[in-house]
């Protein structure tokens, strides 16, 4: 599975879809994990797919693997049925899961092989653990191994198969801010070479380097979708101006600027924050005063506050602790 450098070039996703999900439905006893969820995945993609703990999201991913059957719903993968054609599915899916585990005295090489003999066409063993970082590791016993380093292999062990569709569920929980790094290139040169990703992650910024559309779902069922930079702008909130004044400023006059919802102190700094229409009249109206904005720092709403607000409006009430 060596990657040439060329191969770090992506070519835009197709509007072929490779997974649609329609009307998911997904009970344990009375725990409701997954209400009603329905989404498409396009062929060359990175999907992300973000919530809160318990959200239903790796129940969704598990279903569309065909590892856990739905109560109800429709899903198809490559045109397939997950629970009637799972062998099929399988030479075309890779799965790394939020939990998984090897024995603990299997060896790293020995793992990979293992796996690699499941598929009529895998990647090569030696290039395969060079592209994740662990040709160091080859000879290691599972258990000796360190939490980043497990998910390293978890990693390699669903990308082995040379698979058409990449399931990962927390990607990169327990690496290193280098090992992250990494592997979200590494994640990058496997897209280029045309496999479509199912991501499953908590992290924004994770969310903003690789996915090319995102679907937050919470309380077992899908809230928005869009890319990262159009949730951000629609669901991000709003805009905080943070600045030094050079003299008295009298709070009561930046209240009275349109658009302004709130002003407040940190210290020397003057928070101001409003719509995004307010930095113009704002210096405006510093400017008009005399008054210099000392240390400016304006931040828009980002991914992060739009996945707190998004959250906030829906408790995942109906859904069960674990079954995220």
């Amino acid at each position: 599975m060596v990657i040439s450098p060329s191969a770090t070039s992506a070519t835009p996703p197709s509007s072929t879809p490779v997974v649609t999900v329609d009307r998911l439905r997904k009970t344990y006893g009375a725990t409701v994990a997954v209400e009603d969820v329905s989404l498409t995945v396009r062929e060359g993609e990175v999907l992300g797919i973000i919530g809160p703990n318990g959200a239903g999201k790796t129940t969704t991913v598990e279903c569309i693997s065909g590892l856990r059957a739905p109560d109800s719903g429709e899903i198809r993968v490559f045109g397939l049925d997950p629970r009637r054609d799972r062998r099929r599915i399988r030479e075309m899916v890779g799965v790394q899961l939020q939990e998984g585990a090897v024995p603990p005295n299997v060896r790293v090489g020995e793992a990979v092989e293992l796996f690699a003999s499941f598929y009529r066409s895998p990647a090569k063993t030696d290039e395969l653990l060079h592209d994740v970082g662990l040709t160091d590791k080859r000879h290691e016993a599972y258990h000796r191994l360190s939490g980043g380093l497990k998910q390293r292999l978890s990693i390699a062990l669903a990308l082995v198969g040379n698979p058409r569709l990449a399931i990962l569920d927390e990607l990169t929980t327990g690496l290193d801010p280098q090992a992250r790094r990494e592997t979200w290139s590494f994640i990058e040169k496997v897209r280029a070479r045309g496999v479509t990703v199912i991501l499953v992650t908590h992290f924004m910024d994770e969310v903003e380097r690789l996915c090319d559309r995102v679907v937050l779902v919470n309380g077992g069922k899908v809230v928005t979708t869009g890319t990262p930079a159009e949730l951000a702008a629609r669901e991000g909130g709003d805009v905080h101006i943070r600045f030094v004044p050079s003299g008295p400023l009298d709070d009561a006059i930046l209240s009275a600027i349109p658009g302004v919802a709130n002003v407040t102190h940190e210290g020397l700094h003057l928070v101001v924050t409003g719509s995004a229409a307010v930095p113009t009249p704002l210096l405006k109206v510093l400017a008009d005063l005399g008054v210099e904005a000392r240390d400016l720092q304006v931040r828009t709403g980002n991914l992060d506050d739009a996945f707190v607000r998004l959250t906030a409006r829906r408790p995942p009430e109906t859904v069960g602790k674990g079954n995220s």
